[in-house]
């Protein structure tokens, strides 16, 4: 475990990383928390919002980073965490730098889960509200699709969760049911897609948001593809 520190935020907040062994999306070599740890460079610590602190928010935020050639965070999705918390974390983790791994054999391209934990400290825990994450819900309003620019008649669909930005844009997107070989077409169609964001009262805030993405039906185009090569 590779403790990121204490977050002086008033209320105090402190924040844990570690890598778990698992088959990837992408088949690419997962590294255990060991090894990935001894790779970072340079690790920005999550900052804890403010409108999580206020709504008594914290737990688990889990994600999944892709490190390239260079030690660059390519890639990162969220797994699972509360959505104030998600925004938070993939921002700070796209910053991270890693030497490059010397993977034998394999590419030197890596992913690893990396979780962050968000926790607060209050001296009036009797004033803490018993389901925060709850109460919070109630008082959202949820983001909703504006525009997608896409034809919605096709035999095919991916559901996919949505993290919405405050500014109405998909931050992240995850699919919902088994993983397949559509989803990356999916996640670039899902990015070009307006949001009208989800508010707590009048501020925007980050949300999921489930939607179907309409997608061509791979049978026919595979065979279509196939077709044209003979």
């Amino acid at each position: 475990m590779v403790a990121l520190g204490a977050l002086s935020l008033g209320i105090a907040g402190t924040a844990t990383v570690w890598a778990q062994s698992r088959v990837t999306e992408n088949a690419l070599p997962l590294l255990a928390a060991k090894k990935a740890h001894k790779l970072l460079i340079s690790q920005p610590v999550p900052e804890y919002p403010a409108v999580a602190r206020i709504n008594y928010i914290q737990g688990l935020v889990r994600l999944l980073a892709t490190v390239n050639l260079s030690g660059d965070v390519t890639e990162a999705h969220v797994v699972k965490g509360h959505p104030f918390l998600a925004a938070s974390a993939l921002k700070a983790v796209q910053h991270w730098l890693f030497r490059p791994a010397k993977l034998r054999p394999g590419p030197p391209e890596f992913q690893t889960y990396v979780d962050v934990h968000f926790s607060l400290r209050s001296r009036k825990v009797t004033e803490v509200p018993s389901e925060p994450e709850r109460d919070l819900s109630r008082q959202v309003r949820p983001p909703e699709i504006v525009e997608s620019g896409l034809d919605r008649n096709t035999a095919s669909v991916i559901r996919m969760r949505v993290l919405v930005s405050p500014e109405g844009r998909a931050l992240d997107s995850q699919p919902l049911d088994e993983i397949d070989r559509r989803v990356e077409g999916a996640r670039r169609t899902v990015a070009t897609w307006n949001f009208r964001p989800a508010r707590w009262g009048a501020m925007p805030v980050p949300w999921y948001l489930e939607v179907e993405v309409p997608l061509p039906d791979w049978p026919e185009v595979q065979r279509a593809a196939g077709s044209a090569g003979h």
